[in-house]
């Protein structure tokens, strides 16, 4: 029966084409009351529960951050993240209060990072490093696209479509004047690790945003922004092991793991891949190998022989001494796999990720950013928003 309805979701169209969005876990027999509960439960734990849960933090009348707890800082990457989880869930207010802190204390006004974010700060607003990490603009950049849409633009600087426009404008053409540095290879339209390198991390791949930026970023980038959602699908099946389907965390362009600290075994960054493509695969129907990505990575972990005691990988599949550090965040984007997935693991991934809690103490951050967005995927609730005032895509 399970079987059976994943594969007749196979062929209809992406979220995009349809508006329509599945809901796995009422699929697998979860009733919408508890999945409407387990969401509003996990958003206001998160958002306002206790020191042990939380991630955001309201700073005076108008500013807010989001946490990372295990570094005790604030990350490009987590407010970013936050903004698209505010969006989502329809918080206008939290969204603005963390985009005014960003705006205010991350985004550089001047120079070679002109437009980019600072990617790690302190609470109090001055900086720990100066540098970008390109994976938090995409999201900065879709997340506010999503809120113009869903809110409405406002006055500078909640005029989010023009801000998201900016952003992506510099991290496309940044360089060409001789200063700084583009995020996206010229040439390979391959998003880089950080703007002064030339090797990619498979995480930061979101082909599906990138479709979307063809839309609405400007016209000028158009084809630049469907040759990167284009490449980025070919660059994951070359990075993505073809047995276990594991990536590393950084790869060269051509695919192989880049060596060095670690980074070439499949490890904290490595597991939003799984998300990235079931995302693709939901929204735009991205690539017939992201079915038979989802299967391999669900094959390997429901029987992996370290079930339940998830460690480092090498990507193709022996496990390490190294225990994972953020094993609340494999289970979920593992399930979230399911939006791609054909075979029969997917509800047992499923299964596992709704009978997890919430991590809690210090290294909750990072789990239970993708813990939301793999709830908000699976029922449904991870949307385009298109039109004002609510509707998501009905193309």
């Amino acid at each position: 029966m399970v079987l059976t309805m994943i594969k007749s979701a196979e062929n209809r169209k992406g979220a995009f084409y349809t508006g329509e969005y599945r809901n796995v876990f009422k699929e697998f027999g979860y009733s919408q009351e508890k999945i409407k509960d387990k969401i509003e439960d996990t958003w206001n734990k998160l958002f306002y529960g206790d020191e042990d849960t939380k991630i955001y933090y309201p700073v005076g009348e108008k500013e807010g951050y989001i946490l990372d707890t295990g570094n005790v800082d604030v990350r490009s990457e987590g407010m970013s993240y936050g903004m698209m989880i505010c969006v989502q869930m329809n918080k206008k207010q939290e969204f603005d209060r963390l985009w005014t802190w960003a705006k205010r204390y991350m985004q550089h006004d001047s120079g070679e990072y002109k437009s980019y974010f600072a990617w790690s700060l302190n609470t109090d607003g001055t900086r720990k490093a100066q540098g970008p990490a390109p994976d938090g603009e995409e999201f900065f950049a879709m997340a506010l696209f999503f809120a113009s849409n869903r809110f409405g633009d406002g006055p500078v600087p909640y005029d989010y479509s023009v801000q998201a426009r900016e952003i992506l404008k510099e991290c496309v053409h940044k360089g060409e004047k001789g200063i700084g540095n583009s995020m996206w290879d010229a040439k390979n339209r391959l998003i880089k690790f950080v703007p002064e390198v030339a090797f990619s991390d498979p995480s930061y791949h979101l082909p599906h945003f990138y479709e979307l930026f063809a839309l609405w970023a400007d016209s000028n980038d158009r084809q630049f922004w469907i040759d990167a959602a284009s490449a980025s699908r070919e660059y994951l099946k070359i990075a993505c092991h073809p047995i276990t389907g594991l990536a590393p965390e950084y790869a060269h362009y051509d695919g192989t793991p880049y060596i060095g600290e670690g980074h070439e075994l499949f490890y904290s960054d490595s597991y939003r891949v799984a998300g990235n493509i079931a995302l693709d695969y939901e929204w735009f129907r991205g690539d017939s190998w992201e079915i038979e990505e989802a299967d391999k990575i669900q094959r390997f972990f429901t029987h992996d022989k370290f079930k339940n005691d998830y460690r480092q990988y090498t990507i193709d599949g022996i496990g390490l001494e190294k225990k994972s550090l953020h094993p609340v965040g494999l289970v979920a984007t593992n399930a979230m796999a399911s939006l791609a997935a054909s075979g029969d693991n997917a509800r047992s991934c499923v299964d596992e990720f709704w009978n997890i809690p919430l991590r809690t103490g210090v290294r909750r951050y990072y789990d239970n950013c993708l813990y939301i967005f793999s709830l908000l995927a699976l029922s449904g609730n991870y949307k385009i928003w298109e039109n004002k005032r609510g509707a998501s895509s009905t193309k």
